[in-house]
């Protein structure tokens, strides 16, 4: 099953770090935190990514260009470049990566219809370039599969910077995007789509997801949510990421499940 991470976005209320790199970069430790996400997925056995790229996405083909060089032991000769050897040391055995340039200034709606040609399934998983879980990925997979509509988000408890979910029961009956929190369920990411959604997408870089899409979808009964009461976290701003980074040097990673 593939595994879409949408990685394209400026960035521009972590600008003193995104002036220089794509937000999916910024570390978490001395590892980006799209790294933590994928071994998130990877740990429980999703490995086979595309990763919707867009502005300075060329920084994160180099890092996976160059993965197994930079996070390897290696043996050279010089003079014979056919002689390099590479030792296997790192964990990440198995993940297989496309790396889908969606243009520097699509939203998110677009980035995910472009890269529809690299899903071969029905059903896929996406989730946002920033966001970090100890989540259950197979309850969300399985709690997917046991209803039916096209789509589920994760709902996490109140953030008022994120969209806000309307629930009756597990059914989102009402998506608003980044409303004023008053007590509900916000979208965390985390999601599982099914093929139809692409009938509510559009290629034009000025096509959202959930402006519009994830709005419709609520309306046509076609979205469930997945209520996740453990931890999660984002890298919004600077102060998320020296949270973040305070978690880790402390031990206290709750989403390192691996």
């Amino acid at each position: 099953m593939k595994t879409i991470i949408l990685c394209g976005g400026l960035g521009t209320r972590l600008r003193e770090e995104t002036e220089f790199r794509p937000k999916p970069m910024v570390n978490i430790g001395n590892r980006p935190i799209l790294w933590h996400i994928m071994k998130i997925y990877a740990h429980q056995g999703f490995k086979d990514f595309v990763l919707a790229l867009g502005y300075k996405g060329e920084m994160i083909k180099n890092y996976f260009c160059h993965y197994e060089f930079m996070n390897n032991d290696v043996t050279l000769e010089l003079g014979r470049p056919e002689a390099l050897e590479i030792h296997q040391k790192h964990e990440e055995n198995g993940w297989r990566i496309t790396l889908a340039d969606t243009g520097e200034k699509a939203l998110k709606g677009a980035r995910l219809k472009k890269v529809a040609k690299y899903i071969p399934g029905d059903t896929f998983m996406v989730t946002y370039g920033d966001g970090i879980a100890n989540i259950d990925l197979k309850a969300l997979l399985s709690f997917h599969q046991s209803h039916g509509r096209l789509a589920t988000v994760t709902g996490i408890n109140p953030a008022a910077r994120f969209g806000e979910l309307k629930l009756a029961g597990d059914q989102v009956v009402r998506f608003r995007e980044k409303h004023l929190d008053d007590g509900g369920l916000a979208n965390g990411g985390f999601m599982v789509f099914n093929r139809g959604i692409f009938q509510y997408l559009s290629e034009d870089d000025n096509a959202d997801l959930e402006i519009g899409p994830m709005e419709q979808l609520a309306q046509d009964g076609q979205l469930m949510v997945y209520r996740h009461p453990g931890f999660w976290a984002c890298m919004d701003t600077l102060r998320d990421m020296d949270y973040l980074n305070g978690l880790w040097e402390e031990g206290q990673a709750l989403w390192k499940i691996w």
